[in-house]
């Protein structure tokens, strides 16, 4: 399972997951304890540019003594301007710095000075940026991080899908064996076992859950463009429900991913 496949389940499942935060992130992600059930805190692994070195530097720094600014925490943790900006892109330095486009703007101003000016009063008037909308917020936690604690992609775009009559994964859950439908997701994994004829397994994930597809080998060798190359895909096909097991059983494969608008979405192949 990719990291946005766990975060995502957790989140369905009421698991509270906090994002990275130079002040309270280990390296690995850890638990927190809380008054009602315990929360996931993202580690400093997750962002991506990042260096091993650098994120064990920032604990070792902060247990000594928190930090009170970016431009401390660059200094004391020896951490180089492109990832002092890359943990300004994953969200990371919020609490120094406040949202992002503020910390993206305060870590670029950061500058390698000589040690007797560190300390020099900067007469210099701070610039308030306007916070980033939901979408741009989105896309830099997928490029930074691989995943999004804000709303799921697909929540954003559920307005443009309904006008495409894609139903989500809790639309489809109750419907009986043999329904006709159209579905639409992120593809977050795609397998084809050894002893499987050919066929290929996809996983398509949106913001109610994941559905499985079955490809047979005669629509793979006709849409294999769409079957590989897409990272949002709509599905006709038809619902096929024996008990507890759930798949589509797909008819037309069709690659949405210009919806996505640049948002970098991972998934898992033919592991």
């Amino acid at each position: 399972y990719t990291s946005s496949q766990l975060v995502q389940d957790a989140k369905r499942h009421d698991v509270e997951v906090r994002r990275v935060d130079v002040l309270y992130s280990d390296v690995d992600c850890s638990m927190e304890d809380l008054p009602h059930a315990p929360a996931v805190r993202l580690g400093l692994r997750m962002v991506a540019g990042l260096k091993a070195e650098s994120a064990n530097r920032i604990v070792q720094a902060r247990e000594q003594a928190t930090f009170d600014s970016a431009e401390d925490l660059a200094r004391r943790a020896g951490l180089e301007q492109h990832e002092m900006t890359q943990l300004a892109a994953a969200d990371a330095l919020m609490s120094l710095s406040g949202h992002r486009r503020q910390q993206v703007w305060e870590a670029a101003g950061l500058r390698s000075v000589p040690a007797l000016l560190r300390d020099a009063p900067v007469d210099e008037e701070t610039l308030e940026l306007p916070e980033a909308p939901e979408g741009e917020a989105v896309v830099w936690d997928y490029a930074t991080t691989g995943l999004t604690l804000r709303r799921h992609p697909l929540a954003l775009l559920r307005p443009q899908l309904t006008e495409r009559k894609l139903l989500t994964a809790a639309d489809l859950h109750d419907l009986p064996d043999g329904r006709h439908v159209r579905y639409c997701g992120i593809v977050t994994l795609r397998q084809q076992p050894d002893t499987a004829g050919g066929v290929v397994f996809v996983s398509l994930e949106d913001e109610t859950g994941v559905v499985q597809v079955i490809v047979w080998k005669s629509l793979r060798e006709k849409q294999r463009k769409e079957l590989l190359g897409s990272r949002l895909m709509a599905v006709r096909g038809r619902w096929q429900r024996e008990g507890e097991v759930r798949n589509l059983i797909a008819g037309h494969l069709e690659d949405l991913t210009p919806l996505l608008n640049g948002l970098s979405v991972g998934s898992r192949d033919f592991h």
